[in-house]
């Protein structure tokens, strides 16, 4: 069940309003259907945008954001809790923690390493939560293509290559994410593997 969902996202608003729009139209469906998001704690660009949607849609926001960046990327001050880390590794970890599934929305180099942190780690075993794009006017389409290139390279499994979900409308991306089971086997597991990663997302 999908109590919060972390959006991934960037600090601006992109070339085409569309980016923008189609986000903010994922914040404003998962607050209505009583879904908490949880972000990177930004009042800028589609970050900003994502967090007014889902307040304004009576949602819980949620912003985690590393001290370094408080000013750089100017912390959003009207959320319903914004939490301070240390830096970007604590981010990532307490945004993994608190979700229940992930969405990547348009963005640059961090929205992708936050996203393939995710999807790494569901590969290995280490969470069972869904992890999905939200693939706004074709933003995500040629990522996905090199992804099918993985898989017809060898480098990936087809299951595996399903565990990302791609939806360019927001309710049908949702609902795909609350019916959504794991049926990859994991590559590997935390016990066959000796350890788990030092900040595993398990929920609170």
């Amino acid at each position: 069940m999908l109590k919060t969902v972390c959006l991934y996202c960037g600090s601006s608003d992109g070339t085409s309003a569309v980016y923008k729009q189609a986000s903010i139209k994922m914040a404003q469906v998962l607050a209505s259907a009583g879904i908490g998001i949880v972000y990177g704690g930004a009042a800028i660009g589609i970050m900003g945008a994502i967090a007014d949607a889902g307040l304004e849609a009576g949602g819980q926001v949620t912003g985690v954001i590393p001290r370094d960046l408080v000013d750089l990327e100017i912390a959003h001050n009207g959320l319903t809790s914004l939490e301070v880390v240390d830096d970007m590794h604590q981010r990532k970890a307490r945004m993994a923690a608190l979700a229940d599934g992930f969405i990547a929305l348009p963005g640059g180099f961090g929205t992708l390493e936050e996203l393939f942190e995710m999807l790494t780690w569901s590969q290995l075993g280490f969470h069972a939560k869904p992890c999905s794009v939200l693939d706004a006017g074709g933003y995500y389409e040629d990522l996905l293509r090199f992804l099918d290139k993985q898989v017809d390279a060898g480098f990936v499994k087809p299951a595996h290559r399903a565990l990302l979900l791609a939806e360019s409308d927001p309710s049908i991306l949702l609902a795909r994410l609350q019916s959504w089971t794991n049926e990859a086997a994991p590559k590997i597991t935390a016990q066959t593997a000796g350890a788990t990663p030092s900040a595993t997302p398990d929920k609170r």
